[in-house]
């Protein structure tokens, strides 16, 4: 949900590259904080930090999961790739489609591992900051 918003607001304004990662980043951020504002009471049951990093490595598999898939599957990823490299290099030494496969294999294992490390680290500050923000039970009372 939050990276619909934040792509319609950051796409047309940047370039698609740049607008898209920011998207990503600040979604991933979002939700961390409404996770964590949701979820405070529950992760002050035990040690905090312990709690966040389980359900943040937690939500990083299940991005790079999602990353994986979704590249994967998109049709105009590859040749998207092809064409970023067609202008980078000479293209006429790619003979076979083994060495364009492998370079679009490692092309999504950068982005997966990209983005791992994003939800990992904003995924972190998000819930650690969301959990902050609303007020334990102990200190209602």
């Amino acid at each position: 949900m939050f990276d619909c918003l934040f792509n319609l607001a950051l796409v047309p304004t940047t370039s698609t590259d740049w607008g898209a990662l920011v998207a990503v980043i600040l979604s991933i951020l979002a939700s961390g904080l409404v996770v964590g504002y949701v979820f405070a009471d529950k992760l002050r049951e035990e040690s905090k930090r312990a709690s966040i990093g389980k359900v943040v490595v937690l939500f990083a598999v299940v991005i790079g999961s999602l990353v994986m898939i979704v590249y994967g599957a998109i049709y105009h990823y590859g040749p998207m790739v092809d064409e970023n490299l067609q202008s980078m290099y000479n293209a006429s030494t790619f003979t076979t489609n083994t060495i364009w496969f492998a370079y679009e294999l490692m092309s999504l294992t950068i982005a997966t591992a990209m983005f791992v490390v994003f939800a990992l680290v904003f995924g972190f500050i998000g819930l650690y900051v969301g959990s902050m923000r609303k007020p334990s039970a102990k200190t209602k009372e």
